[in-house]
């Protein structure tokens, strides 16, 4: 039996929040791109699971590590920061080990990776289970993606100098999203689901905008020239 095509697309933002992911599903047909209720999975593998299979999905987390302690950043996070510029560089936080991500407790990750501060140590619970979840077949559709560097693109390379955190860097971003995905402004302008909060409704929809990209090959790769790490990941970031 032939198994006819979808008119659609199923794309999908991801990043990390209080609750575990926070994921923005959509369909995109054509040009036209339409969102669901963003909601709140409590482990990435549920993601990875999700049915239907989402083609293409941006996630807001680092994908291929240095096996070692190698310095607070990758060549991906050097560029993403030159290329955000101040003051949004501060955003572009340093990536752990493998390593690192293994160690028993933050405090032994923190021991390898002096560098890490009180907010790399929070993050690691998402570092970890990105580091055991995510293999080297999902880099056909899961692309690593970092929400300062898409909205610095979304806003055709110019850097934001506003923060997310505050009223008029929410303001902003969500003129670039009603610009750049029409509608879609105005499902994560709702009640965040449970476990997640406005910042991350943010964030989720700056990943789906990856993830349209992505879906049509019009990504580019930070760094250009690929570094590999050793379990067959690119290290990048992408916009």
């Amino acid at each position: 039996m032939v198994v006819k095509k979808l008119p659609y697309k199923n794309l999908a933002g991801v990043t990390p929040c209080p609750g575990g992911w926070l994921v923005l599903p959509a369909r995109l047909a054509g040009i036209t791109i339409s969102a669901e209720d963003a909601f709140v999975v409590p482990r990435l593998s549920e993601v990875l699971d999700y049915r239907p299979k989402f083609e293409a999905a941006g996630i807001n987390i680092p994908i291929g590590l240095n096996d070692t302690p190698n310095g607070r950043f990758r060549p991906a996070e050097l560029e993403a920061r030159e290329f955000v510029g101040w003051p949004r560089s501060v955003g572009i936080n340093g990536v752990p080990s493998r390593a690192a991500t293994r160690a028993e407790s933050p405090a032994e990750a923190a021991e390898m990776e002096p560098w890490m501060t009180r907010h790399d140590r929070r993050r690691l619970r998402w570092l970890k289970e990105a580091e055991s979840e995510i293999q080297p077949f999902h880099a056909r559709s899961l692309f690593s993606a970092h929400p300062d560097v898409s909205f610095t693109q979304m806003n055709n390379g110019e850097p934001l100098k506003t923060s997310p955190y505050h009223e008029d860097g929410r303001l902003e971003r969500l003129e670039l999203i009603r610009t750049q995905l029409p509608g879609v402004d105005d499902v994560i302008t709702r009640v965040p689901p449970a476990g997640a909060a406005p910042v991350h409704m943010l964030q989720v929809a700056a990943m789906l905008w990856t993830a349209r990209r992505g879906s049509g090959r019009a990504i580019s790769r930070m760094p250009l020239d690929p570094v590999w790490d050793t379990e067959g990941m690119r290290m990048e970031i992408v916009r």
